[in-house]
Parts: structure tokens; sequence; C-alpha cells
């Protein structure tokens, strides 16, 4: 299965290993890109937009990403089905409650590793899994969790490439299992067997 991340920022590109694993749940192989909507010229109508992805990245299914960020998750799937109404491909919404961050505050070991000390000791104060989509700023959460992860001192962290660290996050997990609690995630896997049942 070949598809296309169309995403709400460059850092959800992070979205990717995410959908492969939930692909490989249902016994499916896919192979994942990420539209770069900044290589597209502007077009008239989210239609034409649309059209321009394909023919960039071409696909057999459009993942399209809205973060909720404290609106109803309906309204966003809504909007979604606005925007992808005429779409030539299929299309499966992809809304975190808040951000895509949330998901990423799963692991601490992975947080650890991507932080570059994979061996450290020191206290991250990540939440309970439960409480990740209910986080104001989960964005901020992660970053602070990588920054203290890192065991650096405060001259060095300020060099901390912190964006790039969040992107090895998901290097480091290898079982998503536990998102399975969080009803947002649960929606996607609803969304992703949906797919596969009518193809």
């Amino acid at each position: 299965m070949k598809y296309t991340l169309i995403a709400d920022g460059r850092s959800d590109t992070v979205l990717i290993p995410i959908i492969d694993w939930s692909f490989r749940q249902f016994n499916v192989t896919s192979v994942g890109q990420c539209a770069d909507l900044g290589r597209i010229p502007r077009q008239p109508s989210s239609d034409d937009q649309l059209k321009a992805v394909i023919d960039l990245y071409d696909c057999d299914v459009l993942f399209v990403h809205r973060d909720a960020e404290g609106q109803p998750a309906d309204l966003r799937r809504e909007q979604i089905a606005e925007y992808v109404v005429n779409a030539p491909r299929p299309h499966v919404p992809v809304v975190p409650v808040r951000m895509t961050e949330a998901w990423l505050l799963i692991d601490e070991a992975a947080i650890r590793s991507a932080a570059g000390n994979p061996n450290g000791t020191m206290q991250l104060n990540l939440p309970d899994i439960l409480r990740i989509e209910t986080l104001p700023d989960p964005k901020r959460v992660l970053h602070d969790a990588l920054t203290e992860a890192s065991g650096l001192n405060a001259r060095r962290r300020a060099r901390l490439p912190i964006h790039r660290r969040v992107h090895r996050i998901p290097d480091y997990i290898s079982d998503y299992t536990r998102l399975n609690s969080l009803p947002a995630f649960q929606s996607l896997q609803r969304d992703i067997r949906a797919l596969l049942d009518r193809r």
C-alpha cells in the first residue's frame, strides 16, 4: 500500500512510522511519503491542490492530518472530509486530540535514546498515557523531556537540535500498542481497517 501524508507541518512527518506500524497490524506492507506542500505552487482550490499533490506524490491513498488543538475531533474530521470531497484517491483522516507530539510521549527509553543519552537516569516526569491527550502543550512537554534526557549543561542545551531529536524518537519505538488506549488513535485504526475492507 503506497500512501501520501498531507500534514499540518514538517514536524508531523513522525506520523509516517506510526501509520506504517498500523498497517502492519493488518498484515499490510506500506510505503509512505510526506507531501511537501511548499513544492506546490498556490492553487485556486483544494481540488486543484490535491491533484497537484497526486501528480508529485502518486499513491493509493491519502492520509490527511490535522491536529485538533482543543477543537472537537469530529470538527477536524469534517474539515478534512470537505477538503478531500473530490479527491482522486481515498483518504484516511489523522486527528491527534492535541498535536502529534503527544503520541511520542509513550516511550521513555525512546526519548532518552533520541536525546543521545540512552543510559541517563534523570527524571523526565512524563505524563501517564491516559493524560497525554489532555495536555495543553504536548510539544513543550516533549521538548522539555528531550532536553532533560540529554544530560547536557545549560550552555550545550541551548545548541541541542531539538526538532531533529524529535524526528529520531520513532527510530527507537517498535511498538505503538500503548496508543490503543487513546480514542483518537482508536479512530485512526478503525479508519485504516475500513479503508482495507473497502479495497
